[in-house]
């Protein structure tokens, strides 16, 4: 039963003519007043307690999203050389947060999601950052620039002193000098992958082994049949 239908039922001592005696109507009008006003503060702390939940809960989920964005961050900036002092929060950054998350839920669900836009700008720039980065290309395109040149150092030579000297014995020692050279022009690769770029998610380095060998070997075979008929024909 509401305030306002207890208005009809409550007792009322009457009068003899059928009227309430004054002092207790005027009694009861307040008690309804005041239970009223009541009822009415009760309402709104009910409201505004739950408003206050639903803060605390959303305020907690947006907590969860910016520490996912920022670890993975941090992990990068510090692959990029920012030092580690750099990413730590120094105590007037911190006096300052602390005095903006004194509003309660309602304010600090506000500082977060403003911080989840910081944190969006920070990934993008990352994204922008990274593409012109080697080391955040595909593993494949990536290593090529590691096994290419070095394939096409002893293939270059053996070219040049073929022109250069025509079919001599100095281009059939080249040749020769030149057989065992892919196996060495894969193995400085696959060093020389491991110290340029770094390991993967799985902390192992992607150094495509299959890749690598074809692009050594390539550029070797096809010099050395291409001087072998040169000094047939010769």
């Amino acid at each position: 039963m509401s305030i306002d239908d207890a208005v009809t039922v409550a007792p009322v001592r009457q009068r003899a003519g059928g009227e309430p005696t004054p002092s207790v109507a005027a009694a009861w009008t307040d008690y309804l007043a005041a239970a009223r006003q009541l009822d009415g503060v009760r309402r709104g702390a009910a409201t505004a307690a739950a408003a206050q939940a639903r803060a605390v809960e959303a305020a907690r989920a947006e907590l969860t999203e910016v520490r996912a964005r920022l670890t993975p961050q941090q992990a990068r900036l510090r692959e990029l050389g920012v030092p580690a002092i750099s990413l730590t929060p120094t105590p007037p950054e911190l006096a300052e947060a602390t005095r903006a998350m004194a509003g309660g839920p309602a304010a600090v669900l506000a500082g977060l999601r403003k911080a989840q836009g910081w944190a969006e700008g920070a990934d993008a720039a990352l994204a922008a950052h990274g593409s012109l980065r080697p080391a955040a290309w595909p593993p494949r395109l990536r290593n090529l620039l590691v096994y290419g040149p070095l394939a096409l150092v002893v293939p270059l030579v053996q070219l040049l002193l073929l022109v250069t000297l025509g079919t001599g014995p100095v281009v059939v020692a080249a040749l020769l000098v030149g057989l065992p050279m892919p196996a060495a022009a894969f193995a400085a690769g696959w060093v020389g992958v491991g110290r340029l770029f770094p390991p993967g998610p799985d902390g192992r380095w992607d150094r495509t082994p299959r890749l690598g060998l074809l692009t050594c070997l390539i550029p070797a075979v096809v010099t050395a049949a291409g001087i072998t008929l040169a000094l047939l024909a010769g």
